[in-house]
């Protein structure tokens, strides 16, 4: 008998192409997408439950289909399709107390022999006194004050528990850096979507991004059939190699960027909101401000999984679908030879006339 595969979540893009991609792994009999709104994506030959993971009826669901891999994907930073953070409580609702119920369904099936939680480089937080680089045992010098990130905390506080419980359980987090890619909306794709990028005065972060693709293909290696071992299960960053400045970044998308006040970014944050373009939240302000890079040896050596995009490979991948910017890369690359053959010509010109002159 193959898998069965149940996915929370899947009215989400990313979680919807998982679903389509892990049917074709041939180990898989059955995969079931749970979501309290029907997808307006495909879900390809998987079956559709409408469930709220925050209401028992999750364990009637594990439990009517025989699950055995559980993969929890519906853990996010806004509710689906509402763009910014209004309805706040709903999302953390969802992601805290949804996340509770699920678990506490996988505790009583017998069935289940592996789970897989999606998660966020986000628990490190943002501080000034960050280390250079987090891995998986570091410790935050100041865990996040609200927000995704810090549902992200209290989930995995969750998981954790629900391990100890059930250490017949493979459990797997993978904490991902900031997802970009051509197709896929993240806060940080919206934020390099604005046609002029505010950004924090004197602060240049230091990014990490991870493709979408590579984000589905080390979720489908976490979730592989159960009968292998646990041998995937722990918590591990998932993050491309290289890092970005955020200056870089701007450059190689052609957006300008203003440097602003930390003060004012806030305030600008407020009026993107009021008048219903992107807003971005305070997590991604002090990410603006202080960056964020994780060192990823575990996730090559324990869950035996190699990125296919570097960070520089899928910014350059996000911004093939991307609009172009006020200043397309290839015209300020031209701009930029252009501007120093002639800084070259002009220098030649003066030494030799200086060497005329003697």
């Amino acid at each position: 008998m193959g898998q069965v595969v149940l996915v929370t979540g899947v009215a989400r893009e990313l979680a919807g192409r998982f679903v389509r991609n892990v049917l074709s792994d041939p180990g898989v009999e059955r995969v079931v997408g749970v979501d309290v709104v029907r997808p307006a994506h495909s879900l390809g030959e998987a079956e559709f439950v409408r469930a709220d993971i925050r209401q028992p009826e999750i364990a009637g669901v594990l439990a009517e289909y025989g699950v055995d891999t559980v993969v929890h994907l519906n853990v996010h930073g806004t509710p689906l399709g509402v763009p910014g953070s209004g309805n706040r409580a709903a999302v953390k609702e969802t992601n805290v107390i949804g996340t509770l119920q699920l678990l506490g369904a996988c505790q009583k099936a017998p069935s289940v022999r592996r789970l897989v939680v999606k998660s966020t480089t986000g628990v490190y937080g943002g501080a000034p006194r960050d280390p250079a680089v987090f891995d998986e045992t570091t410790g935050p010098k100041a865990l996040p004050g609200g927000g995704f990130p810090k549902d992200a905390v209290e989930v995995e506080g969750y998981v954790r528990g629900f391990a100890r419980r059930r250490p017949d359980v493979a459990v797997t987090v993978l904490r991902l850096a900031h997802v970009l890619g051509p197709s896929l909306d993240s806060p940080f794709a919206e934020y390099f979507s604005l046609p002029v990028l505010p950004t924090v005065l004197g602060h240049d972060p230091r990014l990490q991004f991870v493709h979408e693709d590579d984000v589905l293909a080390a979720l489908r290696l976490a979730a592989a059939d159960p009968a292998q071992g646990p041998v995937s299960a722990g918590t591990f960053n998932i993050a491309g190699d290289g890092v970005l400045l955020l200056s870089q970044c701007a450059r190689r998308l052609g957006r300008p960027t203003v440097p602003l006040p930390l003060p004012a970014v806030r305030w600008g944050r407020q009026l993107l909101r009021s008048v219903g373009a992107t807003d971005f939240s305070a997590a991604q302000i002090r990410q603006l401000t202080h960056g964020r890079t994780v060192r990823t040896a575990q996730m090559r050596e324990t869950l035996g999984f190699e990125p296919r995009y570097t960070t520089a490979q899928t910014l350059a991948s996000f911004a093939e679908g991307a609009a172009e910017g006020l200043l397309p890369p290839r015209t300020l690359a031209r701009t930029v030879d252009r501007l120093a053959q002639t800084l070259s010509r002009a220098h030649r010109g003066a030494y030799e006339e200086e060497v005329r002159h003697g």
